[in-house]
């Protein structure tokens, strides 16, 4: 929709509707639950609250008694070391989840395109860095293809292509995949 400057605006302004006090609960709800707050350093359950960030009201900050460590709700996760709020990034991962380009998400979120491209890079990287790698059960089942691009149907042109290395002429290796 646009208003009488030819601009574009949202009917809605979906950052105003999400609290990030309700976000760093489910951060801490999802990460620390059932098995209780655990040190990010050495993973012992002797952690104290240690208050909360300053610029980040929400965010709560652990001491931990075994290493000495400080560790917040974010230290080790994917939204860890940024100054936006994190109701921005919880909503930047929803509307990947949407396929929404990086231009879209900008738009909905009124950030800098380039700030954007830069952070959905590093929540997709954190994303695929944190999967647990696929395990396969039972009968598994696979083929294997190899397509030559260029050759279809004549693959006798592939083998007659040589190469000169250093004054002699050696054959090039057709099945170099």
């Amino acid at each position: 929709m646009k208003n009488l400057s030819g601009r574009s605006h949202n009917i809605l302004n979906i950052r105003a509707i999400m609290d990030d006090a309700k976000c760093f609960g489910t951060v801490r709800e999802l990460r620390w639950w059932p098995e209780g707050i655990r040190c990010t350093h050495c993973q012992s359950d002797k952690v104290v609250d240690h208050g909360h960030d300053e610029t980040h009201p929400e965010r709560q900050r652990y001491h931990c008694g075994n290493c000495n460590g400080y560790f917040d709700d974010l230290t080790g996760t994917i939204f860890q070391g940024h100054h936006r709020a994190l109701s921005v990034w919880i909503l930047c991962l929803y509307f990947m989840g949407l396929n929404l380009s990086n231009s879209q998400i900008a738009r909905e979120l009124e950030l800098n395109i380039s700030d954007v491209q830069e952070r959905t890079g590093q929540l997709r990287e954190g994303v695929v860095l944190r999967k647990p790698p696929a395990e396969l059960h039972g009968e598994v089942e696979w083929d294997e293809v190899y397509v030559l691009a260029g050759h279809k149907g004549h693959p006798e042109s592939v083998r007659k292509k040589t190469v000169k290395v250093e004054g002699t002429v050696s054959k090039v290796l057709a099945d170099a995949v």
